[in-house]
């Protein structure tokens, strides 16, 4: 794309820096309105200077990711209510040698789970799941939620349903699953095993904590569930009413007294079944569902619909309203996303990504060492830029002709390499991909153990990890040929 006038670059890169201060400085003292209000206001910006026009503004906003966000927060709830994550907690603790061991077999289960999940699904399933996991041992949020971030995008990049740029890539290559997954492999899980052992070094200290929690903490725990609910805090009694599971809950956990009707007494297919049946049905049905859920994405039916489709069936099964479910969406985080989608489409309009690209093309050949070195490096800036799926978009046409004057091996190896380099990308910053937002956004709301994942505390360990990870990494892509 040729670069845009003047006017349009200028009042462009302003409206982006609007959008980048707010992103890494929610609260700052001159505009303290947060990440969501500030990509809203970045994306106004961008239609009010006619960087970009109201219609292309509506076009820009990838409906499918926020659909597949939606629905992933909804099958997440009940996974959770399905008893999921007590699972995966007893997994993860199961011999566990502590903090240490605990933060390993985080980046483990992460990585492989956002292989076959997607980065963003297992960032907004486990979030609040860490925070509690940490949180029971005494354990600081921080390195827990670094390590889900990053080991969630790290693990995205082996397959074409691990993140919307790898699905792109998949697309315009037409590079099969099996050659994708084999071709990646070797780098994801080197990758992960160095980003896994950076955490443990850079928090050795900080992990030595082992201990559960204490009667005290019980107590703060159940305070904070009443003060999350915005109700009185429950006498023992209420508090064990309100645990009952013929109870449906509003959005802060505890029972309404307006939904405290059992809808067993209303139709007759829940009056022949007894409470316990019941339970388990729905139990095995989640569980059932999301494993089809993932065969789906494997066999290259469409991400957003599968989830969407998935999320409905559970609400139908279960056969209640569902607004205590729906209310658990973070409703704030896909307006976050809405807005970031137009703000980055006019920032690409300006032109100035496809002319730092433009520049640097000639010096960025894959067969060469210093080559790939350059290349690496453009798609690092660009990802943390305008965003990893914009510059797939922008530049894997390029990258593809220029190896196709090499070889046709060099072609595939060309789009392995976009997608390793633009997925790991997104650990340099806060800002660098979907999953470190939502890792943040989610940590910052959750009703317990909330924490403020902050620009700086994610960069001073992202940079280093970034850089030694996608150099490790880039030898080892297409190793194994099938």
């Amino acid at each position: 794309m040729a670069l845009a006038s003047v006017s349009k670059v200028v009042l462009g890169s302003i409206a982006f820096g609007v959008f980048w201060v707010l992103a890494v400085f929610p609260s700052v003292p001159f505009m303290p309105i947060g990440r969501t209000a500030g990509a809203l206001l970045s994306a106004v910006l961008m239609i009010i200077f006619h960087v970009i026009s109201p219609d292309d503004a509506y076009a820009s906003v990838d409906l499918p990711i926020l659909g597949l966000l939606f629905a992933t927060m909804v099958v997440g709830t009940y996974l959770k209510n399905a008893g999921m994550f007590k699972h995966l907690g007893t997994l993860l603790a199961w011999k566990s040698q502590g903090g240490r061991d605990l933060l390993c077999r985080v980046c483990i289960v992460t990585a492989l789970a956002s292989a076959l999940f997607t980065n963003d699904t297992c960032c907004v399933v486990l979030t609040e799941f860490v925070l509690e996991l940490a949180a029971e041992r005494n354990l600081p949020a921080k390195p827990f939620l670094l390590a889900l971030a990053s080991s969630a995008n790290i693990g995205s990049s082996a397959t074409p349903i691990g993140n919307p740029q790898n699905l792109v890539i998949a697309f315009n290559s037409k590079i099969p699953f099996p050659k994708f997954l084999l071709g990646i492999l070797p780098a994801m899980l080197a990758g992960m095993a160095v980003n896994m052992v950076m955490l443990l070094c850079m928090y050795w200290k900080d992990l030595a904590g082992t201990s559960g929690p204490d009667d005290k903490q019980m107590e703060a725990v159940e305070e904070g569930l009443a003060a999350a609910s915005k109700t009185p805090s429950p006498s023992p009694g209420q508090l064990q009413l309100m645990k009952s599971p013929k109870l449906r809950t509003n959005g802060g956990g505890y029972c309404s007294p307006l939904m405290t009707e059992d809808i067993s007494t209303k139709h007759p297919w829940f009056m022949q079944c007894t409470e316990e049946r019941r339970k388990l049905f729905l139990k095995s049905f989640a569980y059932i569902v999301t494993v089809g859920m993932v065969i789906a994405y494997m066999v290259g039916l469409n991400m957003s619909w599968t989830a969407i489709t998935t999320a409905i069936a559970l609400v139908v099964v279960d056969f209640r309203d569902a607004e205590p479910c729906l209310d658990k969406v973070s409703y704030s985080l896909l307006v976050f996303f809405s807005g970031m989608f137009i703000t980055v489409s006019g920032f690409n309009k300006t032109g100035l990504p496809g002319a730092i690209w433009n520049f640097m093309a000639p010096y960025s050949k894959v067969n060469s060492v210093g080559g790939i070195s350059v290349l690496s490096v453009i798609i690092l800036l660009l990802s943390n830029l305008a965003s990893n799926v914009p510059t797939v978009l922008l530049m894997g046409g390029e990258v593809a002709a220029a190896a196709a004057l090499i070889s046709p091996a060099a072609v595939t190896r060309s789009w392995l390499l976009l997608a390793w380099v633009s997925t790991v990308a997104g650990n340099l910053s806060l800002l660098g991909s979907a999953a470190n937002l939502i890792v943040c956004e989610q940590a910052r709301r959750a009703p317990r153990n909330a924490y403020d994942l902050t620009f700086w505390n994610h960069i001073v360990f992202g940079v280093p990890s970034t850089l030694i990870v996608t150099a490790i990494g880039i030898p080892l892509i297409g190793k194994i040929n099938v």
